[in-house]
């Protein structure tokens, strides 16, 4: 079998967890901590908070920014439902825009069309990796928070920068098949101190001093916390984060292997007309290459052929909109259009050579015989 995606671990990363496991602290403490130091410092931020998920950075970031009931956060259809129920958490309305389909990121000229004076907050998607065009939706959006959904993107570059490191709050997925992967886990980054305080807080049920934070205090006082506001329980542990220290050492190695993928794919199978690539790499943007999503004739017949062959592929993503929780109430004729026709191919550091090659040479014999 030959899966759809694949975490890249080996002695190293079992070696980080024995030693965590071994000094007896496991969770929230000294390994996320700094995990946090270190990851700020591999994009280019200021803070970095460890939570554990994405999801869960977006929720904060929402908060952070005051988002409520009757607020309207700008995003994209094509992207993981926890894009819009973050939003739905906080009891705002998620306004779905349509995407290009040349990258399927957020469209401008849609997001321009759609913002209100409800607009509290836009976020766009890195999607599959490739950076949205950032300065372009600071000048569409004015003064209107950006939170941008970095789920696939760690490691990706915007005109020289790390995606998180542009001065907006940026929300990071260490899921167990993302390019950085724990097993589950995410981050929130930003520049503002005050943000990054009171996402820790609220980051642990809205107390102000975690469990390791309260050693260094005087000892005869050490059970104090105030609690001014009510939290959430959904910080990073020191487990996930002693596999995250070695896995942000390994990351542009393993996004390298991943651009090397992609070349071949798109070297190999240029030829066929029934396949239409995503738009490759340029000067202001490289992609983490998380997906390799690509548009192509008799999607769902290709995908159960594959499957008969012990290959994996996925769909990312259904339009949000169509789901039944969100009233399929709204028409994006380019997100519609292409759902059809997304496919997404094997796609992880340690896919050989020889099975690329493999999953290629059935792609051009289904298209060939039928």
């Amino acid at each position: 079998m030959i899966n759809l995606f694949k975490p890249d671990m080996g002695e190293e990363e079992i070696q980080a967890v024995s030693e965590v496991i071994r000094s007896g602290w496991i969770g929230l403490g000294p390994k996320t901590a700094e995990f946090e130091r270190e990851f700020s410092k591999y994009v280019g931020v200021k803070y970095t908070v460890g939570v554990n998920s994405c999801t869960a950075a977006l929720d904060l970031s929402l908060k952070l920014l005051g988002i409520k009931n009757g607020d309207e956060v700008i995003l994209p259809t094509m992207t993981f439902v926890s894009t819009a129920h973050a939003v739905a958490y906080n009891l705002a309305y998620p306004v779905f825009a349509d995407v290009n389909i040349s990258d399927r990121n957020i469209d401008l000229t849609d997001v321009e069309r759609k913002i209100t004076s409800r607009t509290k907050a836009i976020i766009p998607v890195h999607y599959g990796g490739r950076p949205a065009d950032l300065d372009e939706l600071r000048q569409v959006a004015g003064s209107i928070p950006i939170i941008e959904d970095a789920a696939h993107a760690c490691g990706a570059l915007y005109k020289g920068r790390h995606i998180g490191g542009s001065g907006n709050i940026a929300c990071f997925s260490f899921h167990a098949v993302k390019n950085l992967a724990m097993g589950d886990g995410g981050a929130l980054t930003t520049n503002d101190q005050q943000f990054i305080d009171r996402a820790k807080r609220l980051r642990w049920l809205g107390i102000d001093k975690g469990t390791w934070d309260r050693t260094d205090v005087d000892r005869s006082y050490w059970w104090e916390y105030a609690v001014d506001e009510i939290g959430l329980k959904c910080h990073l542990n020191d487990i996930m984060a002693a596999i995250g220290l070695v896995q942000l050492k390994k990351l542009d190695k393993m996004n390298e292997r991943r651009r090397e993928i992609k070349n071949i794919y798109m070297k190999e199978m240029k030829d066929i007309e029934q396949i239409v690539f995503p738009i490759d790499d340029d000067e202001d943007h490289i992609s983490s290459w998380h997906i390799f999503s690509i548009l192509c004739k008799r999607r769902d017949e290709l995908s159960v052929f594959l499957q008969k062959k012990g290959i994996t592929t996925g769909v990312h993503y259904k339009p949000i909109h169509l789901y039944k929780c969100y009233g399929n109430i709204t028409h994006l004729p380019k997100a519609e259009s292409i759902f059809p026709e997304l496919l997404s191919l094997p796609m992880y550091p340690s896919l050989d050579d020889k099975e690329i090659y493999f999953v290629i040479e059935l792609i051009k014999e289904f298209y060939k015989n039928k």
